[in-house]
């Protein structure tokens, strides 16, 4: 009977064996994510965690969950699948870093045309490397076959992560005040946000791809593809060392959209374009495509990926506890009296 059945799913273009075949080849890479807190293995209905509560007065719950948008198709172009999964864990977790809180967990979600198990494992590959990057573990996912759906060389990548922090101990802005310094963390690229305006721009196709560029010293492919950084254990060392007063991850919308998030009421940023290196390819971008510059900040984050806010006594503290993680920082501006928003100078 359920072989009959298995046969009758699989003329209908989805492979049941072939899903097994994923299961086997992703499950010790998953497992290589575990943390204290995970209860059981890969193969269950949900997912479990156990938080460790202690030392914490009042836990709070964080989530976050996105895509890794079409970026995707640089992976497809280039038929490259083993990073793009660091993408999606990025821009969930350093979402959920923004207020403080230590992401414990993520979820996968991959959608393909046909299940080819190499190929989602090489996607899983990147998700779990992802995963250790933040310090948190996959504890559970969802493979969907979808044929007639997505092409058949084609999948999309989505992610959900819970993080915690005590809340006493959350960075929201809200004690923001004129003088405080702002402090920009660079990225490592274009990241995973405005690969439209990318792809059409650069006239991104089987052949550009391949293309090398002088400026980039690679090509404009193995440039694109570049994975996006994970700030997580960069943001905790500096909480530890630092007074935080507020954290903002320049994604979609660029600095205009993404640093009044990170603001309080009367309090305005005010930002020096020339205090940080701008990344070429945001050059190449804007030269191709004849973009004006406050679109470039309105859309990329033109080499910086992470806004903080520190007081002015602790800045060098912050700069030292950031490079010591790891990560390039420079002082880019502070926080001035006025009406919630940015001023880029």
């Amino acid at each position: 009977m359920s072989e009959s059945r298995s046969e009758s799913y699989k003329a209908a273009g989805v492979d049941v064996v072939a899903g097994y075949e994923s299961v086997k080849l992703i499950k010790p890479m998953v497992e290589s994510t575990f943390i204290p807190g995970v209860i059981g293995s890969l193969g269950g209905f949900g997912g479990l965690f156990q938080p460790d509560f202690k030392g914490m007065e009042e836990p709070v719950l964080v989530s976050g969950t996105d895509g890794v948008g079409t970026k995707l198709k640089l992976a497809f172009l280039m038929d490259k699948h083993d990073t793009i999964g660091i993408d999606a864990v990025a821009m969930c977790v350093n979402d959920i870093a923004c207020c403080g809180a230590k992401p414990l967990f993520f979820l996968d979600y991959i959608a393909v045309g046909k299940n080819f198990p190499e190929r989602v494992a090489s996607i899983v590959s990147g998700i779990t490397e992802g995963c250790r990057q933040a310090g948190c573990a996959l504890i559970g996912g969802e493979t969907a076959e979808m044929p007639g759906f997505y092409p058949i060389d084609e999948y999309d990548v989505a992610g959900f992560s819970v993080g915690m922090v005590d809340k006493k101990k959350m960075i929201d802005g809200s004690r923001l005040k004129a003088g405080d310094v702002l402090i920009g963390v660079a990225s490592s690229g274009v990241h995973s946000n405005g690969y439209s305006l990318v792809r059409k721009t650069l006239g991104i196709d089987e052949n550009t791809v391949k293309k090398y560029v002088d400026e980039l010293g690679k090509t404009l492919g193995e440039e694109l593809l570049t994975p996006t950084k994970i700030y997580v254990k960069a943001i905790q060392n500096l909480i530890a060392n630092a007074d935080v007063k507020a954290i903002s991850h320049i994604t979609g919308g660029g600095f205009y959209e993404n640093v009044p998030r990170m603001l309080g009421d009367n309090t305005h940023a005010v930002i020096r374009k020339n205090s940080a290196p701008v990344l070429p390819i945001f050059d190449v971008i804007a030269k191709a495509g004849n973009i004006p510059e406050r679109d470039m900040y309105n859309t990329f984050n033109m080499g910086i990926g992470l806004m903080v806010a520190v007081a002015a006594s602790d800045a060098d503290k912050a700069i030292k506890a950031l490079a010591d993680a790891g990560e390039t920082a420079y002082i880019m501006g502070e926080i001035t009296t006025g009406e919630k928003g940015i001023t880029l100078v």
